[in-house]
């Protein structure tokens, strides 16, 4: 017979990677850095454990998307109170909160709950080439 393999929390091993957002494609490079927060890129992926990796994006300010999304592509919030509605264009969100357009859409790819809290602090975004995590060592990630 063969044994279930149980990941343990010293199994893990984290590691650091880093993307540069400049002209790729928003959707694409989202969906691969989730994957790579949750830890599905490793052998000892756990879907309930948080197995991932930390990611540095930098030059969010520069991400694209395709098609009339810049005009069509409607950010919402809501207070909850009556009239408390808010509504953000894609374009107007990236000239004014760059790293906010790239950590949403990553986070609306990740669970609900408390380990998808927990695995979007893993996620460090930057809107230019500048950052502070060279302690790290972090190594590029192909998106």
């Amino acid at each position: 017979m063969t044994k279930t393999h149980v990941t343990k929390k010293a199994d893990i091993k984290r590691q650091w990677y880093i993307v540069d957002a400049k002209d790729k494609i928003l959707g694409r490079m989202a969906a691969r850095i989730a994957a790579v927060l949750r830890g599905k890129h490793k052998p000892v992926f756990s879907p309930s454990l948080d197995t991932g990796d930390g990611v540095i994006v930098i030059n969010a300010a520069k991400v694209k998307v395709t098609g009339r999304k810049p005009l069509q592509k409607i950010y919402r919030r809501y207070s909850g109170y009556p009239g408390g509605l808010k509504e953000v264009t894609y374009e107007n969100m990236l000239k004014n909160r760059p790293t906010t357009v790239i950590k949403l859409a990553v986070q609306r790819m990740l669970p609900g709950g408390p380990l998808g809290r927990d695995t979007i602090k893993k996620l460090k975004v930057y809107a230019d080439d500048k950052h502070n995590h060279q302690s790290q060592n972090p190594t590029v990630l192909e998106v």
